[in-house]
């Protein structure tokens, strides 16, 4: 493939790292996970949200942005286990309105995510994974790392109207939306034909 740059979103469980293997061994792109386990805070943050959140995010979105241009000067096709613009778009901004984050630290955060969006090249495909909560909820029991699995089910929900609301108004690439409550593609031969043809329609 060529020099191709796709994007997974999706909530905490929605399938973004399978997905992500999935397209690796499929089309031979570079993956570029995010650095969940490498965050310091992450920890801290599910037991005193208050506390740490203003700090998880600010590590986080340095880490991405670094991540991001370390996928811009790879040689071939990449993709990324979600996005820089999902850290500010979706968790950032629903710490802010439970007010976890406060208006001072916000404003400090908005800034620094402005600047850094504006030297960032966007993604050539955007592929957002949506499932219910009830669908999160199995996966994160199943996945079983011990700090997920206290995030409350409104938590979650919360983030999914998030992301509805982000993805109503993305323009920086085209979107392709996979229902993975209902999709197999890793087993199931029509649904990966599915997702084979609505990639690489864009691709």
């Amino acid at each position: 493939m060529a020099k191709r740059f796709i994007a997974l979103a999706g909530n905490i469980g929605a399938g973004k790292t399978e997905l992500c293997n999935f397209l690796c061994r499929r089309y031979g792109i570079e993956p570029f996970y995010e650095p969940n386990d490498d965050n310091p805070y992450l920890a801290d943050f599910y037991g005193d949200m208050k506390a740490y959140a203003f700090k998880s995010q600010i590590w986080f979105l340095t880490h991405k942005f670094r991540l991001h241009r370390e996928l811009e000067r790879a040689p071939g096709a990449a993709v990324q286990d979600r996005t820089i613009y999902e850290d500010a778009e979706i968790f950032a901004q629903n710490l802010h309105r439970q007010r976890l984050i406060d208006g001072r630290d916000w404003a400090v955060y908005q800034d620094l995510y402005r600047v850094v969006g504006q030297s960032l090249r966007p993604p050539d495909l955007m592929i957002y994974l949506r499932a219910p909560v009830r669908t999160l909820r199995q996966r994160i029991r199943r996945r079983n790392r011990s700090f997920e699995q206290a995030v409350p089910a409104s938590y979650l929900k919360r983030l999914n109207d998030l992301y509805e609301d982000w993805m109503a108004s993305y323009a920086l690439s085209p979107v392709v939306v996979l229902e993975t409550d209902r999709l197999d593609y890793l087993t199931d031969l029509v649904d990966r034909i599915d997702v084979f043809e609505k990639v690489e329609k864009y691709l």
